[in-house]
């Protein structure tokens, strides 16, 4: 019934959408709402209120954005394929990944990305999936 659907109504929106589940329901193993909540509750209310208000504040969205991604997973061949739940209708979540502000990753270090024989290795984030990691070959 899924391959019917997607048969009969185009792949772009489908694959929009269940790209956009996959991206938000990995959220709770990235944490990049996490992050970017206690960094703006520490800048906004001071260093003591990242700790607990951060925190909660990280948490929930982390959990909002996971379960916006499960439900656009499980319903990814049924039309509308435009982001219509309340939070993004709202601007409260973007359609996009939140990153906290001092960080923005770039591509893996790979050979896919940067094929350049001639040094074997080209620039890129080196670990982007461990929290924390900010090191990077050849940032210019």
């Amino acid at each position: 019934m899924a391959a019917l659907a997607a048969a009969m109504t185009g792949c772009s929106g489908p694959e929009k959408k269940l790209g956009r589940g996959l991206t938000n329901a990995g959220e709770i193993t990235r944490l990049g709402e996490f992050r970017r909540s206690m960094e703006q509750t520490a800048l906004f209310n001071g260093p003591e209120a990242a700790y607990s208000t951060g925190a909660i504040r990280g948490l929930n969205r982390t959990l909002v954005r996971t379960g916006i991604g499960l439900y656009e997973i499980i319903t990814f061949p049924l039309p509308s394929y435009e982001p219509t739940m309340k939070p993004y209708a709202t601007g409260k979540y973007s359609v996009n990944p939140a990153y906290p502000d001092s960080f923005r990753p770039g591509l893996i270090e790979d050979t896919t990305f940067s094929p350049d024989t001639s040094l074997g290795f080209g620039g890129g984030d080196v670990v982007p999936f461990i929290p924390g990691s900010r090191f990077r070959v050849f940032d210019n």
